[in-house]
């Protein structure tokens, strides 16, 4: 074979297989299909990190809990995602650790429930379920401040009633004893009237036999 017919003949059959690979890419044959997110197993793992996170701040030392609190605080404050902001508060409102804050963990968690769209919805509940316990656990404490406050004042009360009727008692026991001195010093004064009017009395003369 001529060497210009081999050229074209490998030119040709270069051009044909460019043309196979441009119409598999077009086709998209050639490239493998984008993997399957399954949402509900990545929710699951994402809410299950964070009950893990939880989990370990409560079977954890003092100052292994203290790290946790700070690694969350950090990682919040470098980037206030919902999902750390989520988690931050969780771990705020958890009880048992030096760090909790119901109060501030109160105050992330309604920042979250305004903005549901923030969350995806296995996290969304979860925020929701929490803030519902810190709110009926703040009107339990509001609750119990209000009934000490009325057993203080009926204590209060009652000892101010008690010391007032302690104190009548004690004035009109003054005032008795007071009127039993006088009553006693006019006795007094009446049996020496009596006896100075029996001293003066004349005796009688005595008869001659």
């Amino acid at each position: 074979m001529p060497r210009n017919a081999s050229r074209a003949c490998l030119a040709a059959t270069a051009l044909a297989l460019g043309g196979c690979g441009s119409l598999g890419g077009l086709s998209g044959r050639s490239a493998p299909p984008p993997p399957v997110v399954d949402r509900a197993q990545a929710q699951a793992l994402l809410v299950s990190g964070h009950l893990e996170v939880l989990q370990r701040l409560l079977s954890s030392r003092p100052a292994e809990q203290a790290e946790i609190v700070a690694t969350a605080k950090r990682e919040f404050e470098e980037a206030a995602t919902p999902s750390r902001q989520l988690r931050y508060a969780l771990i705020l409102a958890t009880p048992g650790h030096a760090s909790t804050d119901t109060t501030e963990a109160e105050r992330l968690l309604r920042e979250l429930t305004a903005t549901p769209e923030s969350l995806v919805p296995a996290e969304r509940a979860l925020a929701r379920l929490e803030l519902s316990q810190l709110e009926r656990q703040s009107l339990l404490a509001a609750e119990n401040r209000r009934l000490q406050a009325a057993v203080d004042r009926a204590e209060r009360d009652r000892n101010t009633t008690a010391s007032r009727r302690l104190q009548a008692e004690l004035d009109e026991n003054a005032r008795l004893r007071r009127a039993l001195e006088d009553a006693q010093k006019k006795l007094d004064a009446i049996a020496n009237i009596e006896r100075t009017i029996t001293e003066r009395k004349p005796q009688p003369e005595g008869r001659t036999p």
